[in-house]
């Protein structure tokens, strides 16, 4: 395997769990520690992050220093290197790398590795460096500069008369189920895809969430106007033949009666917002604008951990 173009391999394992390889020995060993403690989204991101690291920096593990680091670092923010491995951005006039929170996401996988590394013996120190030192480290150790700053900026949301017009754009009673659970009921994109028909509870108004972000589960109360399309939807539109017990199934082509898909989804909403005019509309988007009205309609003696809850916070 070349060191300057690893390859992502994905497969199945015996009881049908992604596994996910790079042909990199340690690399390899560390995605199988993680897969035993984390989500498998969280094992792909990391795959992918080691993925576009060592192509950039195109070194064995034990190699790596800390200025191979500062340099991944400059590459990913400026777009310079390997055009492949970098996802440009506009700013501006001008051309741009990654995002702040995307290069701090990569440092974080990367630290963790070579942590893990250091753990096992691979090697002596963890070459991600902690920050960059200052004149004032000697009295205050550890205080140094961030290798990145990143700037946290307000989700943003839909308006009222937006969300009417995203919703009169929806073609079938599925689409706007599937909306009226993100922007009313405040669930992420894979929560709505992953719904099974045992989680509604039509008779509670509510949505048992099985499989949640880290894996938590919830029951969160929708807005009765999700179910009255959700009801439509199951009654007129559903095949009655689909072989899944997915909530969520393609209406046409030779896909129909199976899960909808992420892409799926995206082009339908991408779709209905190019109708409606609108600048904007993600499934992030519709979420937090459901957290934002929940927050501003909230009792004021209502806990934040109760409203956190529903939410299925602490995580985007």
């Amino acid at each position: 395997m070349s060191l300057s173009d690893p390859l992502l391999i994905r497969s199945r394992g015996p009881s049908g769990e992604p596994v996910l390889r790079l042909g990199m020995p340690l690399v390899d060993e560390y995605l199988e520690f993680l897969g035993g403690r984390c989500r498998p989204n969280t094992v792909l991101a990391a795959a992918y992050d080691l993925k576009v690291f060592f192509t950039v920096v195109a070194k064995p593990p034990a190699e790596v220093a800390s200025v191979d680091v500062l340099g991944f670092i400059t590459a990913q923010r400026t777009g310079s290197g390997n055009s492949s491995v970098v996802q440009q951005v506009a700013v501006g006039q001008e051309t741009a790398g990654v995002a702040t929170s995307t290069v701090a996401r990569r440092l974080s996988i990367i630290s963790g590795f070579f942590a893990y590394l250091q753990a096992c013996g691979e090697v002596t120190a963890n070459p991600v460096p902690r920050g960059l030192p200052t004149r004032r480290e000697r009295s205050r150790p550890g205080q140094g500069v961030p290798l990145t700053r990143r700037t946290r900026r307000l989700p943003r949301i839909l308006t009222p008369p937006e969300v009417d017009g995203l919703t009169a754009a929806l073609r079938t009673h599925r689409d706007r189920a599937m909306v009226a659970a993100m922007v009313l009921g405040g669930l992420r994109r894979s929560e709505v895809l992953r719904l099974r028909l045992d989680d509604l509870r039509v008779a509670e108004r509510r949505v048992f969430i099985a499989d949640g972000k880290g894996g938590h589960q919830r029951l969160v109360p929708v807005s009765s106007r999700f179910f009255t399309e959700l009801v439509a939807y199951l009654d007129t539109e559903r095949p009655v033949d689909a072989d899944t017990d997915h909530v969520f199934v393609v209406l046409k082509g030779p896909t129909r009666g199976q899960p909808l898909s992420v892409r799926g989804l995206d082009e339908m909403l991408a779709g209905a917002k190019r109708r409606a005019g609108l600048a904007h509309a993600t499934c992030h988007e519709l979420r937090h604008t459901c957290l934002t009205r929940l927050r501003e309609a909230a009792r004021p003696d209502m806990p934040l951990t109760v409203r956190s809850r529903m939410a299925g916070a602490g995580d985007g």
